[in-house]
């Protein structure tokens, strides 16, 4: 019998919903919304480089996007519903706190298999492939279905009394809504998973929080919104985000021109901007995403890959490099031989 000594991606999908928020809709939103002279004209596009985001419908939900994503990556790898033995939700959004949105996943989607979610912010799609590889790698399961449906659209504030009030809310107007999933099962050939390290600096867990919903704050509309300090979440990022992936280039023995395409989470195009030039990835190998789809949270990494691989930018025996940003601080690497 073959070792297994990897874990493939077999498939990916995603689910992007129809609706379309331009960024002077948004603009218009939130100037209607705020105090009279708060809002300067053009800055949503100017500052984010955002043209547009996706927007689910009324009544669409996370597990809806995510299971429409499943759908998508099952047909495209030939895999049955009944193969798949492990489902994991892994966003930075959920349907409801209890139970876990795996169970709204799976009943949706028509699987019969164990499954649990995994949280870490934008990050959860990443940590999600981890724990599945580690339990595939184990023996416990053979197929396993990563999944994410992100729906922030529902998480903004409009209102703004200040600049001051607009700055904490700015991140909420990069959100857009997508579903992404992968199909993960054990490889003998060579191909998969073959590097995974992550970094996390918890000092700075409080510099983008959406409070509402724990014990810290269980009831009040006013906790159920993004708020978060763009400025102090660009310079943590920049200060470990290229340490990990020199690390990561150092203990693999590979350089940046042996990766095809590098996927990073994009949280604004001058952001995106930033982290290049620190990390010195050149900008033709960047999977670029942000411009026409915002900050789409833990869906934007998978986004970027199944729209890679559509394009022909990354092709089968193509190493593809996942940096992965997320609130917490948290920080990470994926390598993968496609």
């Amino acid at each position: 019998m073959t070792a297994v000594t990897r874990v493939q991606i077999s498939a990916a999908g995603v689910c992007l919903p129809e609706g379309r928020r331009r960024s002077d809709q948004v603009e218009a939103m939130i100037v209607a919304a705020s105090a009279p002279g708060v809002v300067p004209r053009g800055v949503v596009e100017k500052m984010s480089g955002i043209k547009e985001r996706r927007l689910a419908a009324a009544g669409v939900h996370g597990s809806d996007l995510a299971a429409g994503a499943a759908r998508d990556a099952l047909r495209r790898g030939g895999a049955p519903l009944e193969s798949v033995d492990l489902l994991i939700f892994a966003s930075a959004g959920q349907d409801l706190a209890e139970p876990a949105t795996a169970n709204i996943v799976q009943q949706k989607l028509g699987t019969r298999a164990a499954v649990f979610d995994v949280k870490n912010a934008c990050n959860s799609f990443l940590n999600g492939i981890q724990v599945a590889e580690a339990l595939i790698l184990s023996g416990a399961y053979r197929r396993a279905l990563v999944v994410a449906g992100e729906v922030p659209s529902r998480a903004i504030r409009w209102d703004a009394a200040d600049r001051q009030d607009l700055r904490l809310n700015f991140p909420g107007y990069t959100m857009g809504d997508a579903g992404a999933a992968v199909v993960l099962e054990p490889d003998s050939g060579g191909r998969g998973i073959f590097y995974r390290d992550f970094l996390t600096d918890s000092r700075h867990w409080d510099i983008a929080t959406l409070a509402g919903g724990g014990t810290m704050h269980p009831r009040g509309d006013e906790f159920t919104y993004l708020r978060g300090d763009g400025r102090r979440l660009r310079d943590a990022f920049l200060e470990a985000g290229p340490a990990i992936l020199r690390r990561a280039l150092r203990r693999t023995g590979t350089t940046l021109d042996d990766y095809a395409r590098v996927l990073v989470h994009q949280v604004s195009l001058p952001f995106l901007e930033d982290f290049q030039r620190a990390a010195g990835v050149p900008w033709e190998k960047i999977e670029v995403t942000v411009p026409m789809l915002g900050n789409m949270a833990a869906a934007t990494l998978p986004v970027g890959y199944v729209q890679a691989t559509a394009a022909g930018r990354i092709r089968p025996g193509d190493r593809v490099m996942w940096i992965g940003l997320a609130g917490g601080i948290s920080l990470a690497v994926m390598l993968q031989q496609v």
